[in-house]
């Protein structure tokens, strides 16, 4: 993250480079009721992708509506019902205790975040499930601070092969984060019943000294017994200020310590790593926290983390918000805001799981 403005070089064709948002915006539109995920809205910048300026210019990565066309095992409705999660799973009262925190916590960062910007509200989008369970998307968009802000509840009944859980090598190999065998008790090409349920957000300002966050928190089980938590939030600034950055992380290690006080030096180096554009080493962002495959204590143990981590979100993020927000900037400045939410849509593309 530089002090000074440097623009570099991008060695991509225009074709290239068309090539790779036409997929972000496919990626965009079924993603976002996806447990982990929900798209960044993203701006060619002008300034550097010169010979792709036939329209491409203006093109964004934005959700498509909710409808039975765009998604056909979605169904939309009106108002969502008081729970997703049904009743039967391993541990029921987990996944509807999980549901409730992170509807609250929807509800608490939501409003939090449109009182700060003071300009726009979140709409909602609720949908069912062909398979059980749904959702709640909420988007902000064309705000006073925010250009786009989003954050989804997710609770997703299901079935998947049994290779799809298993430990895999390779780039993003969550297996290096903990050892359990998530796909244990059943065998290659059998479908393992899970629940999910999680909270995601992506939040990008329009002031470049205004940093991207990012959180996910999540609780996971199968069938078989076996369950899990994971989590992390993380913030993308384009220009540095080392003092915002000890108070986002500083807020969530006062957190973590509350719990257990290695937990924060753990969950950062994850971050440090996971977090990371290998093919063009450099990182997504200034970091923040990461853990998954969490079962290490007792489950209610690990939900008292996950709830004073995602209730932390706006006193980790806001104040650096109010801080900057009316900072001034100049257009080379906002360019480089937009390579940089580039290399966001490119992790997110390439490496994340």
């Amino acid at each position: 993250v530089p002090h000074q403005l440097v623009l570099p070089r991008i060695a991509a064709s225009p074709l290239d480079i068309m090539k790779l948002f036409a997929v972000a915006v496919l990626v965009a539109s079924a993603a976002v009721p996806a447990v982990g995920f929900l798209a960044p809205s993203v701006t060619l910048p002008t300034a550097t992708l010169r010979g792709a300026r036939s329209g491409l210019c203006a093109l964004r990565a934005v959700a498509a509506p909710l409808t039975k066309e765009t998604v056909p095992d979605l169904q939309p409705v009106d108002v969502a019902p008081p729970r997703f999660s049904v009743s039967g799973t391993t541990n029921t009262p987990m996944v509807h205790k999980m549901e409730q925190l992170l509807r609250e916590a929807q509800d608490f960062i939501c409003s939090s975040v449109e009182e700060v910007d003071g300009l726009e509200k979140f709409r909602e989008d609720a949908y069912l499930r062909k398979d059980g369970g749904g959702g709640r998307t909420r988007v902000m968009a064309n705000g006073n601070i925010w250009e786009k802000a989003g954050i989804g509840l997710a609770v997703v009944h299901g079935n998947m092969p049994a290779e799809n859980l298993e430990k895999k090598a390779g780039v993003g190999d969550r297996s290096k984060f903990n050892s359990i065998d998530r796909s244990q008790g059943f065998k290659a090409g059998e479908k393992i019943p899970f629940v999910a349920v999680g909270l995601s957000s992506v939040m990008h300002p329009k002031n470049p000294h205004c940093p991207t966050m990012h959180f996910n928190y999540r609780y996971f089980e199968t069938a078989s017994g076996l369950w899990w938590f994971g989590g992390g939030q993380d913030i993308t600034p384009a220009y540095l200020d080392e003092e915002d950055m000890k108070h986002f992380h500083g807020t969530l290690k006062k957190v973590c310590d509350q719990h257990d006080e290695e937990f924060f030096p753990e969950f950062k180096s994850w971050a440090d790593e996971y977090y990371r554009i290998p093919h063009r080493n450099e990182t997504r962002g200034l970091g923040g926290i990461f853990y998954d495959d969490l079962n290490d204590r007792d489950p209610d143990a690990i939900f008292a983390l996950s709830k004073d981590l995602v209730m932390s979100v706006p006193e980790a993020y806001l104040p650096i918000i109010k801080k900057h927000k009316d900072d001034a900037y100049t257009q080379q400045q906002k360019d480089w805001q937009l390579i940089r939410r580039g290399r966001y849509v490119e992790f997110n593309l390439v490496y994340d799981r």
